[in-house]
């Protein structure tokens, strides 16, 4: 029977002829059908998995080169663009739209040998942090509790990693909307820095703040496919033109550094050390009221045995924790309402049926009908931030705060290596208990925006198991660019403290 632990030894049984990538997505369909309850995908490209998954076993039968995911199967959200197939966003305003073109990081994965299975479910247009605001596929379910939220807005990314629904999976991140799922559902979600991947064929959120992240069960799978979709993109302007280190490399090398004795190795010009890492924890984070102080006193204990293995760890005041929240909703919700003004009916996705409505009617119409709740009160909020009245009081002291956190950022990495805070205050909770109160699940993603104001990348690792069987973790983030030292350090956590394993279905 068909199993998966990682790419390495996948990739390793296909070139001894034990495994074959038809059986690997066979196995993968199978799940996806019996646990077709859990609502992870929206669409499966069934046919055309298999097709692909023959080519490839074709293709090594004759010793032809093979990409760095031959024959890896992955799922994406539905927010990122696939060539020739559709892309809703959740949302009814984008029915029937087909992708004319493939998102830059469908196209670098392809190029290397990945099996695209489907399209994962999400909230309407990636705004939520719950996985409820989906008017169109309805809610995804967490393999764990099906009675809990498995987190948003990638909850279907999350949870198909969870199920073992494909091998990785692909989401996006504006708020935490990576790392907060994959905290809920006991498993690895990676933020890169803003800039790192391409954001060309995403569907843009909020500008400024999206990008593309990636879901996984070990640290080493997320390193191969980060080196894979990262890198310059003349299509994205904001995508960065630093060079992209060998990740997965650099892992290989952290992991003989410590075995071997080695204070110091290189890898591609970074260096790669078994030095006590530098941590700052932040006080008001672990102090905030809304912290369940279950999560509060394991983060701590936490903290205390890193002491005790030599790594330097400080709590340190960051006394900004409470505009963060406020100044990413009314940042992001300004950029959705920009963003999300040309869907109106007009070249492509929904449009009103209404025979008799003219200009302005017919765009009123078609985006009230077209949008869901959420995302309309995002574009309302947006709008009123933005309006000639309310710019200077709300958009630009927002602006403000985003500086200031960026300079206070670039202070504590002058002195830390890796900041650590909790990823979400609570664990996953049941459905429907914050749906009606809005601020309630805003502050949800306390933790999360940080990283996305600042355009820091940000890992959540899934190590504990509350007393009510439900997984927590903790996020770590490093400076910008600085992802090869978090995977290298996420990769030693999981190694020595991860407690929390999934339960299989």
């Amino acid at each position: 029977m068909f199993s998966y632990t990682s790419i390495h030894d996948y990739q390793e049984a296909l070139k001894n002829g034990s495994v074959l990538c038809r059986d690997a997505v066979l196995y993968y369909l199978n799940r996806i059908q019996r646990l077709a309850w859990l609502n992870a995908y929206t669409r499966v490209y069934s046919q055309e998995a298999l097709e692909t998954a023959d080519r490839l076993d074709r293709e090594r039968r004759e010793g032809r080169e093979s990409g760095r995911l031959h024959g890896v199967v992955i799922g994406i959200k539905d927010v990122i663009c696939y060539k020739d197939h559709p892309v809703s966003a959740g949302s009814k305003i984008l029915e029937n739209f087909h992708s004319p073109y493939h998102a830059t990081v469908v196209e670098r994965m392809i190029r290397e040998g990945a099996i695209i299975i489907g399209h994962l479910n999400c909230d309407e247009f990636a705004m939520g942090s719950s996985n409820e605001n989906a008017p169109v596929f309805g809610r995804v379910k967490n393999a764990v509790d099906p009675e809990r939220v498995p987190g948003g807005s990638s909850g279907g990314s999350a949870v198909a990693i969870q199920a073992s629904l494909c091998m990785l999976s692909l989401g996006s991140d504006t708020g935490g909307s990576v790392r907060q799922p994959a905290d809920f559902c006991g498993v690895l979600g990676l933020k890169p820095t803003y800039g790192r991947i391409s954001r060309y064929g995403l569907i843009a959120y909020a500008s400024s703040f999206d990008q593309i992240g990636i879901f996984g069960r070990n640290v080493t799978d997320l390193a191969v496919l980060l080196e894979v979709i990262s890198g310059f993109d003349r299509h994205d302007a904001t995508s960065s033109k630093r060079e992209v280190p060998a990740y997965a490399e650099g892992l290989t090398f952290n992991a003989q550094s410590v075995t071997q004795g080695d204070d110091r190795l290189s890898v591609n010009g970074h260096q790669s050390s078994k030095k006590p890492y530098r941590i700052a924890l932040l006080k008001e984070a672990l102090d905030h009221p809304s912290l369940d102080p279950e999560i509060r006193s394991r983060i701590r204990e936490f903290a205390t045995d890193l002491r005790l293995k030599g790594h330097i760890v400080e709590e340190i005041s960051f006394d900004l924790l409470d505009f963060i929240v406020p100044a990413y909703y009314i940042l992001t919700t300004a950029e959705a309402s920009s963003n999300l003004s040309r869907f109106d009916g007009v070249r492509y996705g929904h449009r009103t049926a209404d025979p008799e409505a003219g200009f302005p009617d017919f765009y009123l119409k078609t985006r009230s009908e077209g949008f869901g709740m959420e995302v309309k009160r995002r574009i309302l909020l947006g709008t009123f931030v933005l309006s000639a009245g309310y710019y200077e009081a709300y958009f630009s002291q927002a602006q403000k705060v985003r500086k200031i956190l960026t300079e206070r950022t670039k202070l504590i990495f002058n002195d830390f290596d890796i900041i650590l805070t909790p990823t979400v205050p609570t664990t996953a909770f049941k459905s429907g208990e914050k749906s009606t109160d809005p601020v309630a699940m805003y502050l949800a993603d306390l933790y999360t925006v940080y990283a996305n104001l600042v355009g820091i990348p940000g890992i959540s690792l899934p190590l504990f198991t509350h007393t009510n069987g439900m997984p927590f973790g903790i996020q770590a983030m490093t400076y910008q660019f600085r992802e090869l030292s978090l995977l290298q350090f996420s990769y030693e956590l999981m190694q020595q403290y991860k407690s929390y394993e999934i339960p299989t279905l």
